[in-house]
């Protein structure tokens, strides 16, 4: 059996304090090992996203901004691709953010992500977002060099600096009606390993691996300090981290999908009422075209 409603709290982390990530096992399927079960409940949860993703576009209040960060090879297109599916490509919007461009690196280092930020009614996907200012610039501490910030800017606090701008923001978002909510993507080395490989073994997948892929593998202990102080700062529960395991995809999926369920469940959503002004002119209508 699927309790989605547990399974949709099981990863959420809404106070980082004492945050540790070696305490989350990536191989986690929770109480889950029939893959014909999980996909469906995949698929009712894929509905049910879909139906209140109509609502959320139809009631125009709310706005969703979904955050995905992950280790290369984590999983992070096949679990967006597989979990919005149901949804109508008018009320979503995928933006993927890669190295910054000039005019990016001129802009404080949230202006690239603010610009693409999910209008009212639509639900807004970050694949990697501005905590890449806290994971790869800060692994990559040379990165800095190229973003014109004035040297006196750039101390030991940087880092604390920004988690406290970026909680800010987020607090900001939900006061303004955008449900914020941030998936960890939680993959082991040795699944990355496997899926490296798998990509230089099939020709089809050559195009996703890059030489920097194994180059960074060998920070991956940076980057896991990296991500545990990310997590440790920035989850509020206005803006949860879900600590997704992410080494049995379609684990990950439902855990995902679960989670979104859950919190746009909270929304009260619903179709906008029609006045009884509106009512006597949709009758009018209606006997309008009987009549033709």
């Amino acid at each position: 059996m699927v309790e989605l409603d547990k399974l949709a709290k099981r990863y959420r982390i809404e106070d980082g304090d004492g945050f540790r990530l070696k305490d989350w096992d990536p191989t986690d399927t929770a109480w889950l090992d029939d893959k014909t079960v999980a996909k469906d409940a995949l698929a009712q949860s894929v509905a049910k996203l879909a139906e209140m993703q109509d609502k959320l576009y139809a009631q125009d209040h709310w706005s969703v901004l979904l955050i995905f960060q992950a280790m290369d090879a984590a999983g992070k297109d096949s679990t967006i691709k597989h979990v919005m599916s149901g949804i109508n490509p008018q009320g979503c919007q995928v933006t993927s953010f890669k190295q910054p461009s000039a005019e990016e690196l001129d802009h404080d280092f949230m202006w690239r992500t603010n610009r693409h930020l999910p209008e009212r009614g639509r639900i807004g996907i970050f694949n990697r977002s501005y905590y890449e200012e806290v994971l790869v610039v800060r692994v990559h501490p040379n990165i800095l060099g190229n973003q014109h910030l004035p040297p006196k800017l750039v101390t030991k606090k940087i880092w604390k600096e920004r988690f406290e701008d970026i909680n800010a923001f987020e607090r900001y978002l939900a006061r303004n009606g955008t449900l914020v909510l941030k998936f960890f993507l939680n993959v082991s080395k040795e699944e990355q390993k496997k899926r490296f490989l798998a990509r230089l073994d099939e020709p089809e997948k050559h195009w996703k691996f890059q030489p920097s892929d194994v180059a960074e593998r060998q920070l991956w202990s940076d980057y896991m300090k990296a991500y545990e102080e990310m997590i440790r700062a920035t989850a509020t529960p206005h803006a949860p981290w879900h600590v997704v395991p992410a080494d049995s995809k379609w684990f990950t999926r439902l855990a995902v999908a679960a989670a979104i369920v859950d919190a746009m469940e909270g929304l009260d959503l619903a179709y906008p009422k029609v006045e009884p002004e509106q009512g006597d002119k949709l009758q009018a209508a209606r006997a309008a075209l009987e009549s033709e």
